[in-house]
């Protein structure tokens, strides 16, 4: 049965297609709207426009529910591990056991940068902010490894894959260590992705560095929270960027720029930077107060999300990973996880949070947990954008293979002056 939307312009009236996905919402195809009404849509933010087909990532932020190719977020993060679910973004299944070994194998190759990189970090302000060093640092990729921009070549868009999501946690690690003015480590094969990736940052040459398991475990975790989210701002820069015919470095530089902004990457370090703020649980009641005061400019950060009008689905693993990491590492009395924790509390049960559905996201609890693990705030979104490779690259991939793939060209409602004649500066 076929089913089209009637849309009425004046006295006009024309059928649009609808289209159904496999799961969610149809969509009312308005290809040729303008070629059949005059008009175009109207849609700031792009909230209620599908700019793509995919088969990568579903989110149904009403019900709390993300799924990585059909695979619900919380099996994959508490059963599996991040370059298991890298396989399944890239390639769509899980793997076997073959291909799993013969995928960790081809990354692990390829975790070892340029040696003329190292020249490339010197030209940096020591100060620099490492997202600034990541982006030209990912985009200079291209660079270097010329031989793997020919899009049109499947067997080059392999391999660009491969060298960014193995050597983006290399360059995050530089990155770091820059800015910290220690040497930078190389990577080590022995390693497992994750415990690579610590060591890369926290080791030293004067003494020996073992990763902790645990540590390790719950950053890998937080990877495959971070590795996919449908079509945010970055991913949509990625494939906007990528539908010029642009090199896959660029497009990934151009997804870490818009990943930088605070109301997209930042927020986990926004929401670190107000239970600091908050500082003791005896001060709550005075910033939920003003949360819920409409004059007030304070707002409470890592509650909410513009998709989940439920409980965040990466929040309760989150949490669980939290109190992991802090009970590894000794910390019983944290006055932010306590600060968290009562935070936590209220926004479940006080009538205006649950009204508004204002509950925890993700960035409420991966903040504590990056800041115990070691990480300065500088370093969150730089962990963010490690993560989200992959998924910009799946996300990517899957747009240069798409046969109706076009140019990204959104267009516009002009309220500017009318046409009008040039005056001579004389006359003026």
């Amino acid at each position: 049965m076929t089913v089209s939307a009637a849309i009425t312009v004046s006295d006009k009236t024309v059928e649009m297609p609808v289209k159904a996905g496999t799961i969610g919402p149809s969509v009312v195809d308005i290809a040729k709207l303008y070629a059949q009404t005059g008009m175009f849509t109207y849609d700031p933010g792009f909230t209620s426009t599908a700019s793509c087909e995919s088969k990568i990532t579903y989110i149904d932020g009403d019900e709390g529910v993300l799924l990585y190719r059909g695979y619900p977020i919380e099996q994959l993060a508490e059963h599996g591990d991040f370059l298991e679910t890298c396989y399944l973004l890239l390639y769509g299944e899980l793997p076997t056991p073959a291909q799993k070994a013969d995928f960790d194998y081809r990354v692990t190759r390829h975790t070892m940068v340029h040696e003329q990189m190292m020249r490339f970090f010197q030209g940096f302000r020591r100060d620099a902010h490492p997202m600034a060093v990541m982006v030209a640092s990912v985009g200079a990729l291209s660079a270097f490894y010329h031989d793997s921009t020919d899009i049109s070549d499947p067997h080059q868009r392999m391999v660009a894959s491969m060298r960014m999501i193995a050597k983006m946690p290399t360059l995050a690690a530089m990155a770091f260590k820059y800015s910290i003015g220690q040497p930078f480590v190389y990577p080590q094969n022995s390693l497992d992705y994750s415990s690579n990736f610590l060591r890369m940052c926290f080791a030293v040459p004067c003494e020996e560095y073992k990763p902790n398991p645990i540590l390790a475990r719950a950053l890998d975790r937080i990877f495959t929270l971070h590795a996919d989210h449908e079509q945010n701002a970055s991913t949509s820069t990625v494939r906007l960027a990528g539908s010029s015919g642009a090199n896959p470095f660029a497009c990934v530089a151009a997804g870490i720029a818009c990943l930088w902004g605070p109301a997209h990457g930042g927020a986990n370090e926004a929401a670190l930077h107000m239970l600091e703020e908050i500082g003791t649980v005896d001060r709550i009641p005075e910033y939920v107060a003003r949360a819920k005061d409409k004059n007030d400019p304070f707002r409470l950060m890592g509650f909410g999300h513009r998709v989940y009008k439920n409980y965040d689905p990466r929040a309760k693993i989150m949490q669980k990973t939290t109190h992991e990491v802090l009970g590894e590492l000794g910390i019983k009395d944290d006055p932010l996880l306590q600060v968290a924790m009562e935070l936590e509390r209220i926004a479940l049960s006080d009538p205006y949070f649950v009204e508004k559905k204002l509950y925890p996201n993700i960035d409420f609890y991966s903040g504590i947990t990056l800041k115990a693990m070691g990480f300065p705030t500088s370093m969150f979104t730089v962990l963010f954008a490690l993560a989200r490779t992959v998924g910009w690259i799946a996300q990517w991939s899957e747009m240069i293979e798409d046969p109706g793939q076009r140019i990204g060209r959104p267009r516009q409602l002009y309220t500017g002056e009318p046409q009008r004649d040039y005056v001579s500066i004389t006359q003026r």
